[in-house]
């Protein structure tokens, strides 16, 4: 009898599930995020030239060197934050109609969640720099970072306007679709005309407001649907905003770069000009273009890992990743007395690798430590009416922009700003409900 060997046929390799959103996400919005976060901090981190002269700290720009304004065009992302914050927060605000909550209840719990995180680093702030000083540090250097600390806060001071007209711009986008974003930027154009060409240079500050609320607004429509457009549509929208903004460089006012350089005249950041706009339009544009290959992205096992990590930690890095630029300053330019070398030199492209090193390895700690504060403590649902949201919006507000203006130098401001955006978080409470310190 003869034996007969076969080769076993392997049983079919089972297919890797697809990794999906959970309900109510979007992965491609939580890339924008993402990326605009990642993209914040490191130009943060790679921008200052510092140097020590005497007791006296000096601060330079990096891209104030030759052309490097260039790079602003891509990163300075703002415009896609505010753009992924507006269809964030039309998802977030239909969930809570759905399940029965009105807007003045999601109105309190996106307050809840944006001043939250600002309380441990309030914490920490205002005592340090009187404890530092007392330490016998340099006063410069000690003032500078304390204000440079609550200058970040400019951005949640802003979206939380955003957030408190959201219902009544979602009610606007619905009714009247693009022509909500387009009467905003018809706005941002009349207010550089009366900042530019008619000398009145206060008005430029209406454009925090109208350019801002215009990308944001833009945001809505992605999450109703209506910027589904074809890919040739979205190319040309991304051509044409940054084909704008080239116009407005070249034959304007406006400055190449889109974040404030030193000493230079005109800022497109501080207030918002109608070319930080048309680079905004360009860079949605190009994101949504590119919509298909960024969610094919997320959807691998390694990228949502990291979606899902960066998740929950994403306010903590935004708001320390200046803390620890100041902890690395301290040890390597004021305590070495090591200047930043020529920025593009050989010297800064070997060390900056080095640089950044050094600067996760300290928000790393804070990182571990301070992330839990992202998740506000438990409360009971808001049933406060909208004249309180009204009231502890305007209070959170107005601490956010007097910790903006003061940072946390030495001084009353600080305290003021801090007890402000307290009394906002106290006002979101239901009467006789407590927060749950811990969960």
């Amino acid at each position: 009898m003869t034996a007969v060997l076969t080769r076993s046929t392997p049983p079919p390799a089972r297919p890797v599930p697809p990794v999906l959103a959970p309900p109510g996400r979007d992965l491609f919005i939580d890339v924008l995020r993402l990326f605009g976060t990642a993209l914040v901090v490191l130009q943060h981190w790679s921008m200052p030239v510092l140097s020590l002269a005497g007791d006296r700290i000096t601060t330079g720009n990096a891209l104030a060197a030759g052309n490097a304004w260039a790079i602003t065009w891509i990163s300075q992302v703002m415009p896609l934050v505010f753009f992924a914050g507006g269809a964030a927060g039309a998802i977030s605000h239909r969930a809570a109609l759905r399940r029965g909550d009105g807007s003045p209840a999601w109105l309190a719990a996106r307050l809840r969640r944006l001043a939250w995180p600002v309380l441990p680093l309030a914490a920490v702030w205002l005592p340090l720099p009187h404890l530092l000083l007392a330490l016998g540090l340099p006063s410069q250097p000690v003032v500078t970072a304390s204000r440079l600390a609550g200058q970040l806060l400019w951005f949640l001071a802003v979206y939380l306007i955003a957030v408190a007209a959201t219902p009544l711009m979602l009610r606007l986008g619905a009714a009247y679709g693009l022509r909500v974003p387009a009467a905003l930027a018809a706005g941002a154009v009349v207010v550089d005309v009366l900042r530019f060409a008619c000398g009145l240079e206060v008005a430029g500050w209406a454009n925090i407001g109208l350019v801002w609320l215009a990308v944001h607004q833009l945001g809505f429509l992605y999450a109703d649907g209506r910027l589904d457009l074809p890919r040739t549509r979205l190319w040309g929208m991304a051509a044409a905003g940054y084909g704008l903004a080239a116009l407005l460089v070249a034959l304007g006012p406006y400055p190449g770069s889109m974040i404030g350089m030193p000493g230079a005249a005109v800022s497109n950041m501080a207030p918002p000009t109608v070319a930080l706009l048309a680079v905004g339009t360009g860079q949605i544009g190009l994101a949504l273009a590119l919509r298909r290959q960024i969610g094919a992205l997320a959807r691998r096992p390694a990228a949502a890992r990291a979606l899902g990590w960066a998740g929950p930690r994403m306010m903590t890095v935004y708001l320390w990743h200046m803390s620890a630029l100041f902890c690395v300053t301290a040890v390597v330019v004021v305590g070495l007395g090591v200047p930043t070398p020529e920025p593009g030199s050989a010297a800064w492209l070997s060390g900056w690798p080095l640089w950044l090193a050094a600067l996760v390895l300290v928000l790393w700690p804070l990182l571990r430590g301070l992330s839990r504060f992202e998740e506000p403590p438990a409360a009971a649902p808001y049933r406060g009416g909208t004249v309180r949201i009204a009231a502890a919006l305007t209070l959170a507000g107005a601490g956010l922009l007097v910790l903006t203006v003061s940072g946390f130098a030495p001084g009353p401001w600080p305290v003021l700003g801090s007890g402000l955006l307290v009394g906002g978080l106290l006002l979101t409470r239901s009467t006789g409900s407590r927060w749950i310190l811990g969960n």
